[in-house]
């Protein structure tokens, strides 16, 4: 469990508007590139998993059938369904510092060309939506946190050697 106090870096609404402004997007795809966004600056940003004090954003994933979901952002673009989310023409300047900047950079780089489906299934091979869905049956609707620490314990692990 965390201890000390807590930072959050910016809202999930910056972040948003951050990758709709790279192009337009299913809603699915742009859930999975916050979760990424999400995790990879909580590994960049935190050296312990037992001290996860800086964060992202403050919003909480869940494991839900198709992959890591805010279900705030899901019932803000539900009525979109599979169509895409229009880019945006934003103007981000000092916004997000140069770190957060340069881990969404990558994240989009890293992840961008995918679809929704495709990322979706990178997650489904993902210990912390895997961990957050145990006991659960592949349809199952399931509203269980994916913790910090799954997230942490899962992806330094790529990063160390």
């Amino acid at each position: 469990m965390s201890t000390g106090s807590n930072t959050v870096k910016n809202t999930v609404d910056d972040v948003i508007n951050w990758f709709l402004s790279q192009d337009s997007m299913s809603p699915k795809k742009l859930q999975k590139l916050l979760y990424y966004a999400y995790s990879w600056d909580l590994i960049f940003n935190n050296d312990e998993v037992d001290e996860l004090n800086q964060r992202l954003f403050s919003n909480e994933f869940e494991a839900w059938v198709h992959g890591p979901v805010i279900p705030r952002i899901w019932r803000r673009y539900k009525d979109t369904g599979s169509s895409l989310i229009d880019k945006n023409d934003g103007n981000f300047d000092g916004l997000f510092d140069e770190d957060t900047l340069d881990t969404l950079v990558q994240v989009w780089d890293e992840y961008g060309s995918y679809n929704g489906n495709q990322l979706e299934s990178i997650t489904h091979q993902e210990s912390p939506w895997k961990n957050a869905r145990q006991g659960y049956l592949p349809l199952d609707r399931c509203n269980v946190r994916i913790s910090d620490e799954d997230i942490f314990e899962c992806y330094i692990q790529r990063i160390t050697v």
